[in-house]
């Protein structure tokens, strides 16, 4: 299962829209770019805020799931990370096996660091809480990874690697569903009904496995024939569907909701979701204060 992996755009984002609001009012002095810039701080702090507050207390609300045992649906894992196809992948920087990394690239402009570009696997994760495992699509989730290495290359040029590795403890939030079976209640009359319609779609072929007299039509007799066999066939690929090996995996939740993959304690994460909040409540109460101020002055 290959997919590329993203980070949470949104968390990245607000803090930058809302420095830029702050420098565009310093630059541009005048009424309308102050009255621009409050209303993104406000909107965006406001925003941030409950955003954040949502996220935290999701985290802590959702009670951690066993892998064998988890409802379908949205769910909390816990468990170690395993390699999807039992071989770790190569580190770009240094060859070591890794479960997932993420590269940035970086060089020194004046007395910064410019990143350059970024590079980030694509391979899905297994995690492992003891009683099974989990594949981790990570189409869409935010990676919240705390192992960090930098390597120098040369006085003007660096390498930043996130990852993860074998046995590292993970920690995933999303939409859990299992695959590669099929429910007790499967309607097995309405499966030959729609492998009966796909047949006679191909009348040729519907005669030359039922016409059995050869008259070119298909009598009541040999019509009842051509419906056992397909009871035969539904029958059976049920019981090749139930006897097969269980699939679960979690992916990004079609509703929105918070899909988030670390090697963070939740609770570590929860707090990380708080300290955003708080400084979103500044943002938005210093630009409420900031408003009532100039209001009162007549600035704006």
């Amino acid at each position: 299962m290959l997919v590329s992996l993203r980070r949470d755009a949104t968390r990245l984002f607000l803090p930058g829209l809302q420095l830029s609001a702050v420098l565009t009012a310093l630059v541009i002095d005048s009424r309308w770019a102050t009255r621009v810039a409050l209303a993104a701080l406000l909107t965006s702090g406001l925003f941030g805020w409950m955003r954040s507050i949502r996220h935290g207390r999701i985290i802590l609300d959702t009670p951690t799931s066993r892998i064998a045992s988890a409802a379908q649906g949205y769910c909390e894992l816990r468990g170690q990370g395993l390699p999807l196809s039992g071989v770790a992948l190569p580190s770009p920087v240094n060859g070591l096996p890794v479960l997932w990394y993420r590269v940035q690239y970086e060089c020194r402009r004046g007395d910064k660091w410019v990143t350059t570009h970024t590079e980030e696997s694509d391979t899905s994760i297994l995690v492992d809480d003891g009683s099974g495992q989990c594949a981790l699509d990570p189409e869409g989730a935010e990676m919240l990874i705390t192992r960090k290495d930098i390597y120098p290359r040369g006085s003007d040029d660096r390498v930043i690697q996130w990852a993860l590795i074998r046995h590292d403890p993970i920690y995933a939030i999303g939409e859990f569903a299992t695959l590669g079976s099929i429910a007790p209640t499967a309607d097995s009359a309405g499966q030959v009904r729609d492998l009966l319609a796909e047949w006679k779609r191909d009348r040729n072929h519907l005669l030359e496995r039922f016409d059995l007299d050869g008259d070119g039509q298909i009598d009541l007799r040999e019509w009842e024939l051509a419906r056992a066999q397909a009871r035969r066939e539904v029958t059976r690929a049920q019981r090749m569907a139930i006897s097969s090996a269980e699939t679960h995996i979690m992916r990004r939740p079609a509703d929105g909701r918070l899909y988030l993959i670390s090697d963070l304690d939740p609770n570590r994460l929860a707090m990380r979701y708080r300290y955003w909040s708080w400084f979103h409540l500044v943002v938005f109460l210093g630009s409420v204060a900031t408003v009532a101020w100039l209001a009162n002055t007549n600035a704006l």
